[in-house]
């Protein structure tokens, strides 16, 4: 399959830059879009802002409506981690062969989206980029050089589908790989986006500051052994160089990098506070795992999260 028909469900920073970077490749893109971003998007197309070339598309077919694109080969689901179990609304986009990757943080969205949809749609993924709407209709791509990783559920080969969305993001100039075990590396993301979005939400720091000060950097590393703990409790053995490596890699982002996670926080809006930290906190209690730096983290944050979600008790 040259040139399949990829839908984007989500038109945030994430589903915003990859619809751009496909369509900008030659690939059919639809975007299911709602509020200001379908808006600005149908009438003005698709701007991206970024370190490697600003730029701005066209989109094949820019909707609210999933029926209105139809089947389509492959779906990324860039919706946020809470919106996962609502994915039933995209079974339009879906053929007998249709495989959707979801981009979300955590470690729960690919069986929250089997439950949707079932397990022969669904793959396993996870990204690395920083990006954010920066405007309705702008998308500003903030230097770290984008990457997914997908794989099957069960760790088969790739299905067709599969393997053609994973050429057209290689295509597209994302790098893309293939783990033979996607849980171990959904973990050591969760490792990661833990400790900077946790860390940057109650410092309310960039990444810059809070590796160039001391305590703040030691809090991250606090929370990336607290993780790993977890993880192998419940049967994920991640490398044991697995937090060095992180710490070096927290060196490489950008200085005034942030998480989406704090950057929601901070603007007062739902974040994915329970699927980022939360987990953490939650699988702990159940194994009988020690987490007090999570257990900070989510306590300074909870009271906000469900004040801006209306949750009273």
């Amino acid at each position: 399959m040259n040139n399949p028909r990829v839908a984007i469900y989500g038109a945030g920073g994430i589903g915003g830059y990859f619809a751009a970077v496909l369509a900008r490749a030659g690939y059919w893109v639809g975007l299911i879009a709602r509020g200001q971003q379908f808006d600005a998007i149908r009438q003005n197309g698709l701007q991206v802002e970024s370190p490697k070339g600003d730029f701005r598309v066209r989109l094949e077919q820019v909707t609210n409506r999933p029926e209105e694109i139809g089947p389509v080969d492959a779906v990324i689901l860039a919706v946020k981690a809470w919106q996962v179990p609502e994915a039933a609304a995209m079974r339009p986009l879906l053929s007998s062969a249709t495989k959707v990757l979801p981009l979300q943080n955590g470690v729960e969205a690919a069986e929250q989206l089997e439950q949707a949809i079932t397990r022969e749609h669904t793959l396993m993924g996870l990204c690395r980029i920083i990006s954010s709407v920066a405007a309705p209709g702008r998308i500003r791509h903030g230097g770290l050089e984008p990457m997914v990783m997908l794989g099957e559920p069960d760790g088969s080969d790739l299905s067709t589908n599969a393997r053609a969305l994973s050429e057209a993001l290689q295509a597209a100039g994302v790098m893309v790989e293939t783990p033979p075990d996607m849980r171990v590396a959904l973990w050591e993301k969760l490792l990661f986006i833990a400790a900077v979005s946790g860390v940057g939400a109650v410092a309310r720091a960039s990444i810059g500051e809070i590796r160039q000060c001391d305590p703040t950097r030691e809090l991250l590393r606090k929370v990336m052994e607290e993780v790993h703990d977890v993880a192998a409790e419940r049967g994920i053995r991640l490398a044991p160089d697995v937090v060095q490596r992180t710490m070096a890699f927290v060196e490489t982002i950008p200085a005034n990098g942030t998480a989406s996670m704090q950057r929601d926080i901070a603007e007062g809006k739902p974040s994915e506070l329970e699927a980022i930290i939360g987990v953490v906190v939650r699988y702990g209690d159940q194994a009988g795992i020690a987490t007090p730096a999570m257990d900070y983290i989510y306590a300074s944050l909870l009271p906000q999260e469900r004040r801006v979600r209306g949750i009273s008790s």
